[in-house]
Parts: structure tokens; C-alpha cells; sequence
């Protein structure tokens, strides 16, 4: 709010932001969008409406890949890089010219359907990429549009096995863009954490609990001492630092020294530096518990996904472009504001996609149920599913769709955006 004081008046970050002029391609992208906004509803709902597993997305595939090949000019392949629901839409200009790609996540979580709204971040990304190419063909601009259906986001690592199979680099990708949708600010600067997830057993030896104790080895001490060192440790570790896990396995029955115990566990931490101090001490939390109790320790690793690192000169255009389009609230101005209110201690695959190359993750608020659940809860898939949560996800494709079009179009751009990157990698 602009404030008067004598004779100057005092315009915050916000201000600042929001009065600058309308973005020139943005009554294009979004009239464009809006225009397949019915479509684009009915693959939002085919993808709310039938939720999959990881690397089981057979419906989310076939509904996405045969909706983008019904659009002109895109050539699309299913089942790519030898994953089943992994596929690849490119539009090509057939000349020379930068490479901009969108992610598009499509599996749920067990039991709770899109309670990450991954049907949101696919239609976001859908409706960015569409709106990309149709300024690239009417303004005959050079260059590439490459959407990758990305599957197992939740802890299956589809991007990462995309970018081991060379996805990206076979496409020379410059940027990769995304989105996600939760209850706190919108925000173009999200930075999530750095996440390891691991299995432990611990083996030990069978004998009567009551009898003969002494002969016995018990591999649940063993996990009990351990967890509770996790504990302990707790009171030392840096803010960022967050360690879980589960029992998945205490042994048989009571009467019986426990010669298996086996329990699943993660490590996050802001940054992959820090998760590997970090990871060090809770590793040496599972040894003393083998140590204590001549237990056999045996850890073994399940998923790690990288922090993502939010890339400023991406996120100043996304902002340009998503406060143009009269959001409930502006995305300030100020980056060192923008980083504290998009850090989230969650994580995702897209943040090795953010050390492959400049990314932009993009986050989104929808309005929660009754209960005012974020995501990962089953009120967060039902508000995933409503109209007004669309209708959010489609702005933000719009400003995705501009972004891209920025790189597309502006002089030096692209060069700022990757100088920018190397400097955020390399203070990683």
C-alpha cells in the first residue's frame, strides 16, 4: 500500500512489482489458454478423478499423451527412455534457438489420491507449454517447447531416472519449468530440501526369551537403541534438519529373542552439503545400536532426492507475468522475501533437476478444506479437484507460458538466467 508522508510517497516491494507495466505477449498467452480452458478441465479431472501409483500412471499417460497429440504441430512419445508412463511431447520450430521445457508429474499417494495435486502441476504444465508454442508459431520464433511426462514423484525418482537416461541433454534443454500447488503464498522462489531415505535391519540371533535369554541376540534392542539415539541427537542438529522413520518390522512374538527387526527412515536438510553431515551422525545413531547389542547393521539406500535450488532471474519473470494476472495476492517483490516464504521442507525430484539445470518451481496456493489440510491429506485431494483450484492452476500456466516466452524473446536473457544458475550451484 502506498503511504503518504509529507511530500513523497513511500511504495513497498509489492507496489513496486505490481505497477509495472502489463507484460506484451500476456493478453496473447492468456486469451490462448483460457480458449482450451474446457479441454484442459477434462484431463484436469480424467488425472483427479482416477489416481496411480508411481511408474502406474497408465490412465494419467494415455490421457495426456493422446491429448497432446491431437495438438498441432506437437510430436509425442509414449512410454519414453523405457519407462512405461514416462513420455515426451516436443513442438519445434525448426530453427535454432533456445530450448524451454515443462515437467509434467502425474502419480498420487497410497490411500489419499491427489493429495499432492500432481493433476494441478500436469494441467499447469500442459496449459505453459501449449501457450508457448502457439506465440513461438504466430510469432515465428526460433527454438523448441519440450514437455516431459515425469512419473513417481513421490519417492520414485522419475526425473532422475529421465535425466540418467539423457532426456534432457538429447533434447539440449536450457530451462525446465514446474509448479505446485499448497496453502501457503504463492511464490516463484521455492527452495525445498535435500532428502535421503533409507532401510535399516539390524540381525541378530533366536533364543527362548525366558529361558535362555543370554543366548540370544536382539536385533529390536538394537533398533530401539538406535531410534532413541536418533532422539537424542535431535537436540543438536541445525534448524533444516528433520529425521523420521517408522518400525516397519519388530520381530515375532514375545517370547522369542528378535533375530530381525527392520524399519524405514529418512534425513532432509536444506542444502546436499548438509544433508551429508547430517547423515553421518544418524548412521552413527545405527551403529551404536548394533554395538550395544552385537546386532549385524545393514542400511540400505532407498531414494535421495536433491534440494532445489530457485533460480532469481526465472522467478523475476514468473512474478511479472502471475501479478499481471490479478492473483489474490502479488508475489513481493523482494527476493530475500520471496526465498523465506517459498522455503518448504519438503522435497521433490525437480530439485536434481535444478543442479542439471536453471529450474523454476513455482508454488501455488489453493483454498484447503474444512480442516485447512495442506497437502499429503486427503481434504488436500478433494480441494485439488475443484474448479477454483483449476482455474489457479491455469494462471500459473499462463505465467509459466510467459517465462518461457521471455527466454524465447528477450536479448541476453537466457545468458543472465544460466550465469545466475552457475553462481547459486556453486555456493551450493
Amino acid at each position: 500500500m502506498d503511504t503518504q508522508i509529507d511530500d513523497f510517497v513511500l511504495v513497498t516491494h509489492e507496489d513496486a512489482d505490481v505497477a509495472q507495466s502489463k507484460p506484451g505477449y500476456l493478453d496473447e498467452i492468456s486469451g490462448f489458454v483460457d480458449s482450451i480452458a474446457d479441454d484442459l478441465w477434462s484431463v484436469n479431472k480424467k488425472i483427479h478423478d482416477n489416481p496411480e501409483l508411481g511408474y502406474e500412471e497408465f490412465i494419467a499417460h494415455e490421457t495426456l499423451t493422446k491429448f497432446m497429440a491431437s495438438r498441432p504441430g506437437w510430436k509425442v512419445t509414449p512410454s519414453a527412455y523405457g519407462l512405461p508412463t514416462a513420455w515426451v511431447a516436443v513442438f519445434d520450430s525448426g530453427k535454432n534457438g533456445p530450448v524451454v521445457s515443462f515437467n509434467v508429474e502425474m502419480d498420487a499417494l497410497d490411500g489419499i489420491g491427489h493429495a499432492c495435486g500432481h493433476n494441478l502441476i500436469a494441467t499447469a504444465s500442459v496449459a505453459g507449454g501449449l501457450a508457448t508454442a502457439k506465440l513461438m508459431e504466430e510469432h515465428g520464433l526460433t527454438g523448441k517447447v519440450v514437455m516431459f511426462g515425469t512419473p513417481a514423484e513421490e519417492g520414485g525418482g522419475g526425473k532422475i531416472k529421465l535425466l540418467k537416461a539423457g532426456a534432457y541433454r538429447d533434447h539440449r534443454v536450457d530451462i525446465n519449468l514446474i509448479s505446485h500447488p499448497g496453502i501457503t503464498k504463492d511464490t516463484a522462489l521455492m527452495r525445498t530440501s535435500a532428502y535421503t531415505a533409507f532401510k535399516v535391519e539390524y540381525f541378530g540371533r533366536e533364543a527362548h526369551a525366558a529361558a535362555s535369554p543370554w543366548l540370544g541376540i536382539n536385533a529390536l534392542d538394537a533398533l530401539i537403541t538406535a531410534y532413541n539415539s536418533l532422539s537424542v541427537l535431535r537436540q543438536q542438529t541445525m534448524p533444516g534438519d528433520v529425521i523420521q522413520g517408522n518400525i516397519a518390522n519388530g520381530g515375532v512374538r514375545p517370547n522369542v529373542i528378535h533375530a530381525y527387526t527392520a524399519g524405514n527412515f529418512v534425513a532432509r536438510a536444506n542444502t546436499q552439503s548438509r544433508l551429508a553431515e547430517l547423515k553421518k551422525k544418524v548412521d552413527s545413531c545405527f551403529e551404536a545400536g548394533a554395538t550395544a547389542t552385537g546386532a549385524t547393521l545393514r542400511l540400505t539406500p532407498v531414494q535421495s532426492y536433491a534440494d532445489h535450488v530457485p533460480n532469481r532471474v526465472l522467478g523475476a519473470s514468473y512474478r511479472k507475468y502471475f501479478n499481471s494476472l490479478s492473483p489474490p495476492q502479488p508475489i513481493p517483490g523482494n527476493d530475500e522475501l520471496g526465498e523465506i516464504e517459498g522455503r518448504t521442507m519438503a522435497s521433490t525430484d525437480q530439485g536434481d533437476i535444478s543442479y542439471a539445470m536453471p529450474s523454476l518451481n513455482a508454488g501455488f496456493a489453493i483454498p484447503p478444506g474444512p480442516g485447512g489440510n495442506g497437502p499429503h491429506n486427503p481434504e488436500f485431494a478433494k480441494a485439488a479437484g475443484t474448479r477454483v483450484a483449476f482455474e489457479r492452476c491455469l494462471r500459473v500456466g499462463k505465467a509459466l507460458a510467459g517465462t518461457a516466452v521471455d527466454i524465447l524473446t528477450e536479448d541476453g536473457l537466457l545468458v543472465a538466467v544460466k550465469k545466475e544458475w552457475q553462481r547459486d550451484i556453486k555456493g551450493n
